[in-house]
């Protein structure tokens, strides 16, 4: 049997995560210490767990509805209206999801048809293009700049705009450069939106991770913003719930009636333990976020500091918690360099191609690992950098 005629050109079309690749190369370098996945190296908080065990004890073992349980969505409802004044019903206005990346793609699927362009911000998360094409979309990037601390500007949006444009992706705090999107910005894009009408999907999962009394603002709270977009978030970052699987979409209800169709036939619901520990994170998890965020700001200043005492080009990250340094100087390739750094130093990077042609010529770091790992990488990459050839 020929197999290459039988698998669906959509599906051949997306490659696995660059990520993933530099993260599975890890496990045949002895000792490494790995600065690859955007994962907190935190458990998740005790109080949660227990919530989640509670809940199998008492035989709460079922499927909920496929939006996900009422309480949950009240909880969720009640947290954006109080950090980001945004208003959503619990019942009809947000989607229980399995992570924020099955929302990514059920919001994508359910705006974008065949043809349809999707303005997506280069460098950002891997996602978003192989969602775009599964969907019969086609990606249309949109670059940032170091200069302008990678954030989107608006008259860089505006070239990329054609007639064909309908969605606009606001991965914002941002995967993988740590750049935030000051308010000034988010107005002078809003009036983009509106001029263009466009349609906005705004990736917030970093949304608790701020530093430096940067306060994130949702772009559905800017003046007629909220009926374009399509929000979401989840519980893997800030409550390091990476493994519980748990996220969600807020949007407008019409929207939302689609899109758990999708949900729906795609996987049913998110899992009934998930939520419930998901519950408890939402009622009881501000001081676990509060703790969190403290020791990652710790660990962000440290990077920060000694990359740029070694030598490195590299702005401040003001949110998640990567930082993006360029390795220009070094006349290597992204790919290249952390090939370099792995086999030679021993510590594990991205590469900035993985996350479009405008992250080349630099490395994403993760700073979501214990102080001690750093230190030790910090110190291999400078002899790593004494030693370059």
């Amino acid at each position: 049997m020929n197999y290459e005629d039988r698998v669906a050109k959509r599906a051949k079309s997306i490659e696995i995560s660059t990520i993933r690749y530099f993260f599975n190369m890890v496990k045949d370098v002895p000792d490494a210490i790995s600065l690859t996945i955007g994962e907190p190296d935190f458990v998740t908080p005790r109080h949660i767990i227990d919530a989640a065990y509670e809940s199998l004890l008492e035989g709460k073992t079922g499927y909920t509805v496929n939006a996900g349980l009422i309480e949950l969505r009240e909880e969720i409802s009640k947290y954006l209206k109080r950090n980001y004044n945004v208003g959503y019903k619990p019942d009809g206005e947000i989607l229980v999801t399995i992570g924020a990346t099955e929302a990514i793609y059920i919001a994508v699927n359910t705006l974008v048809e065949d043809g349809d362009e999707v303005l997506i911000p280069e460098p950002s998360f891997v996602a978003y293009d192989p969602c775009t094409k599964l969907a019969g979309g086609k990606s249309v990037f949109v670059p940032t700049y170091e200069e302008d601390n990678f954030v989107l500007k608006a008259e860089t949006l505006e070239k990329y705009i054609t007639d064909k444009s309908k969605v606009l992706v606001l991965p914002y705090p941002n995967n993988p450069t740590g750049a935030v999107l000051p308010y000034e910005e988010m107005v002078k894009l809003a009036d983009i939106v509106k001029k263009y009408d466009l349609l906005v999907v705004t990736d917030e999962i970093y949304s608790e991770l701020v530093y430096d009394g940067f306060k994130h603002v949702s772009f559905a709270s800017l003046p007629n913003m909220w009926e374009r977009t399509v929000l979401i978030n989840g519980f893997s970052k800030s409550y390091a719930m990476t493994g519980w699987r748990l996220g969600y979409i807020a949007a407008p209800e019409y929207f939302v009636k689609h899109m758990t169709k999708i949900h729906q036939y795609d996987v049913t619901s998110a899992s009934t333990q998930s939520q419930y520990a998901g519950l408890e994170a939402m009622k009881n998890g501000e001081n676990d976020i509060k703790f969190m965020r403290e020791k990652y700001d710790e660990r962000r200043k440290f990077l920060y500091g000694n990359l740029i005492d070694m030598g490195f080009e590299c702005f401040e990250p003001k949110g998640a918690f990567y930082i993006f340094p360029s390795i220009k100087k070094t006349g290597l390739t992204s790919a290249e360099f952390a090939k370099r750094l792995l086999y030679e130093a021993k510590v594990a990077v991205v590469p900035g191609s993985a996350f479009g042609e405008h992250g080349e010529g630099h490395v994403r770091m993760a700073y979501a690992t214990s102080l001690d790992n750093l230190k030790e990488a910090v110190k291999r990459i400078e002899k790593f950098l004494r030693n370059f050839k």
